[in-house]
C-alpha cells in the first residue's frame, strides 16, 4: 500500500510528468518547425510534399506518455517524500532531455528527407536511439521505485 507522499513527494511525482512534457513540447516544436520548412521548400520547388514528416514531428511526444506511466508508479510507491522528489525531478529531466534531443534529430531528418526523399529508415533509427534513453529511464526508475 502506498504511503502518503506529502507535499515534497507530490512535487516529485508531478515533476516527473511535467518535465518530461516540457521536453516533449520543445522537441516537437523544433521538429515541427523543421517539417514545415521542408514542406515549404517542396512547395517552392514544385516537388511532392512528403506527409511522412509528421512522423518526425510527432516522435518526441512519447516521452510525455513515459512520464505519465512513471508518475503513476511513483504515486503508488512506498518511497519517502525526498526519494519521490529525487526520482521525479531527475527522471523527468532525463526524459525531457531525451525528447529534446529526439526533436533535434527529427528536425535534421525532416530537412534531409524533404530534400532527398531518401533515408527514412536510417533517420528513424537515430530518432529511436534518442527514444531509448527515455525508455531506459522509465523502466529502471520503475524497477527502483517498485
Amino acid at each position: 500500500m502506498a504511503m502518503d507522499p506529502g507535499l515534497v513527494g507530490q512535487i516529485g511525482i508531478g515533476a516527473c510528468l511535467g518535465l518530461a512534457a516540457v521536453g516533449s513540447a520543445a522537441g516537437a516544436g523544433v521538429a515541427g518547425m523543421a517539417a514545415i520548412g521542408a514542406w515549404k521548400k517542396c512547395f517552392v520547388q514544385n516537388k511532392p510534399v512528403p506527409f511522412i514528416l509528421v512522423a518526425f514531428a510527432g516522435a518526441p511526444l512519447t516521452q510525455t506518455i513515459y512520464g505519465f506511466i512513471l508518475m503513476q508508479t511513483l504515486a503508488a510507491s512506498t518511497l519517502s517524500s525526498f526519494q519521490l522528489l529525487g526520482f521525479g525531478i531527475f527522471a523527468g529531466i532525463a526524459m525531457g532531455a531525451s525528447a529534446l534531443a529526439q526533436g533535434n534529430c527529427s528536425a535534421a531528418a525532416s530537412d534531409a528527407y524533404g530534400e532527398t526523399g531518401q533515408g527514412f529508415g536510417n533517420y528513424m533509427l537515430v530518432i529511436g536511439l534518442c527514444e531509448t534513453v527515455a525508455l531506459f529511464v522509465m523502466v529502471f526508475s520503475m524497477l527502483m521505485a517498485g
